[in-house]
């Protein structure tokens, strides 16, 4: 979910800032907080991050799966602005995003402690993980959410880090090593390539990064900061997402005049009551040319 929780990179925005929810020890206030608002970004995210990794930062564009890799690693998704790890729940996992917002709001969750949700939560997912799971690293500034996230057993690495304000630290430069997708469901309006260069630089295959990006806002900084790199991002101009609802009319009018002014048009999106978000994907510039964005979503 895109919040304040990042310095922003841009001029300030009007959306309502949910910043207090992603500092609790739980995601039950995530989820209720978003659920009344009817955030639905990871729930569009998955089917499109299911299709674009068994290629992603693999030599050529070739249409070999996990496991075919001649003894390669396993795919790594690396998700960034993860908070509680919901992404990684999600593509890991048989569950869908309402069934998550019915658990963490039901009055069964209310009664229990973190430490018990916690136990609850590893035999859930424990009992249905899917057996294409693949690792996930969880980057995030919320030091609490990153602890729910490992210790739910939905992160199989996480670090509390920003890389906007520094590079990162050993540990997490050493656990991305291998990995093949760089997600982004929220948080983009708040980083710059800063975030993404030093987890791109050096590697001979570099990820990919998948970002749903807020039309309210621009994707050009981090863009042109990875083409310097040799990367190259296409947007998805055939569809776009809905968001979540907005909280009241002042948002409402913010998002309509932001999207307007970014030159996209907000009739039938925004005017109808939602923020929306279009995909962008960043990856070296001969795969985009021998196989572009659309026909990875067509065939996905």
């Amino acid at each position: 979910m895109a919040t304040a929780r990042y310095q922003h990179t841009g001029t300030p925005t009007q959306m309502t800032r949910f910043d207090d929810i992603y500092s609790r020890p739980d995601p039950r206030a995530y989820f209720g907080a978003l659920g009344a608002l009817g955030y639905q970004t990871p729930h569009h995210a998955q089917r499109v991050f299911r299709s674009l990794l068994p290629l992603a930062g693999l030599p050529g564009v070739s249409e070999r799966r996990d496991g075919e890799q001649d003894g390669g690693p396993r795919a790594t998704v690396l998700d960034i602005c993860c908070s509680y790890g919901i992404n990684a729940a999600l593509l890991n996992h048989h569950v869908t995003l309402e069934e998550l917002y019915e658990r963490y709001t039901s009055p069964q969750a209310a009664r229990l402690s973190t430490a018990e949700l916690i136990e609850s939560d590893r035999a859930y997912y424990a009992a249905r993980r899917r057996p294409d799971a693949v690792p996930v690293i969880g980057l995030d500034i919320s030091e609490p959410a990153i602890a729910y996230g490992r210790a739910a057993g939905l992160l199989d690495e996480g670090f509390a880090e920003n890389l906007e304000a520094g590079p990162p630290g050993p540990a997490l430069f050493r656990a991305t090593r291998d990995t093949r997708l760089i997600t982004v469901t929220g948080g983009a309006s708040f980083l710059s390539a800063r975030t993404f260069r030093p987890l791109l630089d050096g590697r001979r295959e570099p990820p990919w990064v998948a970002a749903f990006v807020l039309r309210t806002g621009s994707y050009r900084n981090i863009a042109d900061g990875l083409a310097s790199m040799g990367l190259t991002t296409e947007k998805d101009t055939a569809r776009t997402y809905p968001q979540r609802r907005f909280t009241d009319a002042d948002e409402q009018r913010y998002a309509v005049a932001a999207v307007s002014a970014a030159g996209d048009d907000p009739r039938g999106k925004e005017t109808d009551g939602c923020f929306h978000t279009a995909l962008h994907l960043t990856r070296p510039a001969a795969q985009a040319a021998a196989r572009p964005l659309h026909a990875l979503l067509r065939d996905g």
